[in-house]
C-alpha cells in the first residue's frame, strides 16, 4: 500500500541522489479475548536494492512518497491466530545509504537484493496487550545515493574528464569548451579484449571550497567515497574558473584537489590514485609536463612557494602518471592498461590481507581449543589393548 507524503529531493538535470520519504508499519490485528485468540502482526516496511532502479524512477512511480505496510488480520473463531499483514517493499538503486531524521545511519545497501527493515509492524492483540493491537512504527527516512564504481574521476571543471570518459568507455557525456558541462554523474565501462569490465564515474567538477559545499560541493564528493580508486585528471596548462578567479598551474591544481579531499574526508586520500595529465596536444605541453613532473618528484622544493591553506597535510602518491590527450587519443591505451594494473594490484593486496586474517583467526581458534584444560566432569575413555 502506497499513500501520500512530503518529499525533499536534490537533483541536477534529471538525476536525483536524495529522497525523503515517510514509512509506516502496519497495525496489528484485534485479539479475541473470549477464546484467547491473537491478532496478526502488522506488516513491515523494507528498503530493497535493485540494480536497474533509480531514485528518479522511484519518485516518478510513487510521486507522493508515503509507504505503508498492511494491517494484521483480526483473530476470529475460524482462525484464532490472525495472519500477518502484507509487507511493503521500497525499491531503490544499489549504493543507497539510509538515515533517519536525526542523521543516524540505519544501514547501507551495496549489492542486488540487499534489504533493510525501516518500519516494523505493530503486535497483534494478545493477553500481554489486553488483546488490543499495537500501531506500527512511523518513520521518516532519507535515501541517499552514493555511486559505486571502480574508478572515480577527480578534477576541476573543464579538465577534460567527460572527453576522457568518452574515449575510454562507451559513455556519451555532454562535452563543451566551458566549465561545469557535467551537471550530473555519468557512468561508463572500460571494455578490455578479454571481456574484463571496469566501471568509471565522471562526476561534476570540483572548485576551491567544495568541502564547504561550494559549487557542486558534497553532491560531488560523497559519490567518490565508494569508488575503489581515484583517477585525477588535470589540464597540463593549469586552470582558471573565470577572469575573476586566480589562475592555478597544474601542480597547484593537484595540491588543491588533494586539499579538498582531505578537508571533506581524510580517508579519501588513502585510496589508490592514478594521475592523467590531459591536453598534451596543446602548444608547449611537453615543456609544461616536464616542469610538472619535476614538481611532483620533488614537492618539498616547491611547497614553500604556496599559501599554507593550499597545502594538504598528506600529498597523494600516484601509482602511475600518464600524459594523455582526450582529443587525439595519445596515451589512452597506456592509461587503460595502468588503470587495470592498478586495480588488479589493489585486489590482490586485499585478497592477501583477507587470507592472512582468515589464517590468523584459524590459528588463534586452534590454539585456544588445544590449550583448554579437560573438564572436571569429563569421563576418561577406557583403554583398550589390542593384542
Amino acid at each position: 500500500m502506497v499513500n501520500c507524503s512530503r518529499v525533499l529531493l536534490r537533483k541536477y538535470g534529471n538525476f536525483i541522489d536524495n529522497l525523503r520519504v515517510f514509512t509506516r508499519g502496519g497495525s496489528g490485528g484485534m485479539g479475541y479475548p473470549r477464546l484467547g485468540g491473537e491478532g496478526g502482526k502488522g506488516g513491515d516496511v523494507w528498503v530493497v536494492a535493485h540494480n536497474k532502479m533509480t531514485l528518479k524512477q522511484l519518485k516518478d512511480k510513487y510521486p507522493q512518497k508515503r509507504f505503508a505496510a498492511g494491517e494484521g488480520a483480526n483473530s476470529r473463531v475460524s482462525a484464532l491466530k490472525g495472519s500477518k499483514g502484507k509487507d511493503c517493499e521500497i525499491p531503490v538503486p544499489v549504493g543507497i545509504s539510509i538515515t533517519d531524521e536525526n542523521g543516524k545511519i540505519i544501514g547501507e545497501l551495496n549489492k542486488e537484493k540487499d534489504r533493510i527493515l525501516v518500519a516494523e509492524g505493530g503486535l497483534g492483540g494478545k493477553l500481554l496487550t489486553n488483546f488490543l493491537p499495537l500501531k506500527g512504527q512511523k518513520r521518516v527516512i532519507h535515501l541517499d545515493l552514493k555511486l559505486i564504481a571502480d574508478i572515480g574521476l577527480v578534477g576541476f571543471p573543464n579538465a577534460g574528464k567527460s572527453s576522457l570518459l568518452s574515449k575510454i568507455s562507451h559513455a556519451k557525456p555532454a562535452i563543451a569548451d566551458y566549465a561545469f558541462t557535467t551537471l550530473k554523474p555519468e557512468l561508463g565501462k572500460i571494455m578490455y579484449n578479454d571481456f574484463k569490465q571496469i566501471s568509471v564515474a565522471d562526476l561534476p567538477g570540483l572548485i576551491e571550497g567544495a568541502h564547504m559545499n561550494k559549487g557542486m560541493g558534497h553532491k560531488f564528493l560523497k559519490h567518490i567515497e565508494r569508488t575503489k580508486q581515484l583517477l585525477f585528471v588535470v589540464d597540463v596548462s593549469g586552470f582558471q574558473l573565470s577572469s575573476q578567479t586566480q589562475y592555478r598551474t597544474a601542480f597547484e591544481t593537484i595540491l588543491l584537489l588533494s586539499k579538498e579531499l582531505e578537508l571533506y574526508r581524510e580517508e579519501l586520500q588513502t585510496k589508490p590514485a592514478v594521475l592523467a595529465v590531459n591536453k598534451m596536444d596543446l602548444p608547449d605541453a611537453q615543456d609544461k609536463f616536464h616542469v610538472l613532473m619535476n614538481q611532483l618528484q620533488n614537492p618539498k622544493d616547491f611547497l614553500h612557494l604556496f599559501e599554507k591553506h593550499m597545502i594538504p597535510e598528506r600529498t597523494v602518491e600516484f601509482q602511475h602518471i600518464i600524459p594523455i590527450s582526450a582529443v587525439t587519443g595519445e596515451g589512452i591505451d597506456e592509461l587503460k592498461n595502468c588503470i587495470r594494473k592498478s586495480l588488479d594490484e589493489h585486489t590482490n593486496q586485499e585478497n592477501d590481507a583477507y587470507h592472512k586474517k582468515q589464517l590468523l583467526s584459524l590459528h588463534i581458534s586452534n590454539t585456544v581449543s588445544y590449550s583448554e584444560p579437560p573438564s572436571k566432569n569429563a569421563v576418561a575413555s577406557p583403554r583398550i589393548d589390542i593384542t
